[in-house]
């Protein structure tokens, strides 16, 4: 008679599917709550203490951790010397192992959680039990989701329990125990911080910390303020990835992801004023980075308006002393310097993608002038602001800059000439000193004439289009310089 050990912290349908086992001629062993849950129901189920001949010990942390568990799961059937040894120690063969793991990442998600909570739901012989018997897969069926069970027992009835489904599941056995395994390691190396919500009030959210480098969010020093909630985490990483691209002093705002101003000057105080100048209308509950300490009379401007956080290298103390008057505002003092981790993870359902962090860019060298008006000094340094701001922006995006702030955003259009219309629209000023920038190329000329009527002069962009001709004739056409640099900058 084939034997399975039942040993489930979730229980949902485990009853139900012990039954079918029992009518397909399995002989049941269980512990714990599981047993009681299948022997309370008239499912006949024997103790796994019976087929140890050990009883439990230990508030039963120690109940499967024996030979006559694991030599069952773990001989091999195609060796027949396994097979011998199991016989001379009395051994019988384990074909089935139902294991679902102690609630760990559940019991954590409690921020009242301590620390002996989490201890004592650190499952050992459920993860060993799996682990075992998905070595074993050519022998053994490892059960770990209880939405298998139905497909298992028609398998079980039509004979289909072959070896190729018996690996599918292993895989799902060890991505189960590693994603556990990982949950304790977040856990206990303090790397996990329980959020008060995720985007919206009803998803719950974590802020797990791979990194406590000071150059990071992650390892950021918090000197006021209440917890970041999950929108400040991204928001502040996406200003401290953009005004760490200027060497000169430099402000960025960002609100919903996307920048809403970013100045430059001849110091912090100056740059703060051109960003707001760019949009105050967006900064009002945003993020604000900046890549030089705030000052007391920068302090002063920040404290007039509501925002929600300041990053900076450092506060002076009479800078602190004035921000402090709000109760809530988050100050978090970053490194500037460029951090090491070059890759970022983004989740999709059923996985992830992996992919080089986008901190290429084109020297002002390796630019080519496509068309036949040639852009100014103070055109080319509109050009090279607009160009590094384009790339923080959600795509389709266009930048309109002058040689000292961004003038106008437009972000995240299904077509670019949507988006160069938000910007015009919102431009706080339109001269031959202010330029565009695109972060992908014009597949036609349309987006260049629309810039063209509003006044715009010089324009930025990848070029790549099997029509790029038509955007430069265009330009041509208004007395337009255009500028190609070769690479383009989509975000999404």
């Amino acid at each position: 008679m084939k034997k399975a050990i039942l040993s489930v912290s979730d229980k949902t349908g485990i009853v139900q599917f012990a039954q079918s086992l029992v009518e397909a001629g399995y002989e049941l062993y269980s512990t714990g709550g599981t047993f009681r849950a299948i022997d309370e129901s008239g499912v006949k189920v024997t103790s796994v203490s019976e087929l140890t001949q050990f009883e439990e010990i230990m508030d039963g942390r120690v109940k499967t951790l024996h030979p006559a568990v694991h030599g069952g799961i773990l001989a091999d059937r195609d060796k027949p010397e396994h097979l011998e040894q199991l016989k001379g120690q009395n051994i019988d063969l384990i074909d089935m192992v139902v294991v679902n793991l102690y609630p760990f990442k559940e019991t954590v998600k409690n921020p009242d959680v301590t620390e002996m909570d989490a201890i004592e739901n650190i499952d050992i012989g459920g993860p060993t039990m799996l682990r075992a018997a998905a070595k074993n897969f050519k022998h053994v069926t490892t059960i770990v989701d209880p939405t298998d069970y139905d497909e298992v027992i028609q398998r079980i009835q039509n004979d289909t329990l072959d070896e190729t489904y018996r690996k599918s599941l292993m895989i799902k056995v060890f991505q189960h125990t590693f994603e556990y395994d990982q949950a304790i390691t977040q856990f206990f190396g303090h790397q996990l911080e329980q959020l008060r919500y995720g985007e919206n009030p009803q998803q719950s959210a974590q802020f797990i910390r791979t990194s406590t480098a000071k150059n990071t969010i992650a390892g950021a020093t918090q000197l006021h303020g209440k917890q970041l909630s999950y929108n400040n985490i991204k928001d502040a990483d996406a200003a401290l990835s953009l005004v760490k691209q200027f060497e000169q002093p430099a402000a960025v705002a960002v609100k919903h992801m996307n920048p809403c101003g970013v100045g430059t000057g001849e110091n912090i105080h100056e740059a703060y004023t051109h960003a707001y100048e760019a949009d105050n209308q967006s900064i009002f509950g945003g993020i604000v980075a900046l890549n030089r300490p705030v000052t007391a009379e920068l302090a002063e401007d920040l404290h007039a308006i509501f925002l929600e956080v300041v990053i900076a290298p450092k506060f002076e103390q009479a800078a602190l002393d004035i921000l402090q008057q709000k109760k809530n505002i988050r100050l978090l003092e970053i490194e500037m310097t460029e951090e090491a981790d070059t890759t970022e993870f983004v989740s999709v359902s059923g996985g992830y993608l992996v992919q080089d962090k986008d901190r290429f860019d084109v020297a002002q060298a390796d630019m080519k002038v496509v068309t036949d008006v040639e852009p100014t000094k103070a055109q080319w340094e509109a050009l090279l602001l607009g160009w590094k701001v384009v790339k923080s922006v959600k795509s389709n995006a266009i930048v309109l800059a002058n040689d000292k702030q961004t003038v106008g955003i437009g972000a995240g259009q299904m077509n670019r000439v949507g988006s160069a219309k938000i910007a015009i629209e919102r431009a706080i000023e339109m001269n031959d000193n202010v330029v565009l920038a695109s972060d992908g190329f014009f597949p036609m000329g349309d987006t260049v004439e629309t810039a063209a009527k509003a006044g715009i002069k010089a324009i930025i962009q990848p070029g790549g289009s099997i029509k790029d001709q038509d955007s430069i004739d265009m330009a041509n056409r208004y007395g337009i310089a255009m500028v190609t640099t070769g690479m383009r900058h989509f975000k999404h």
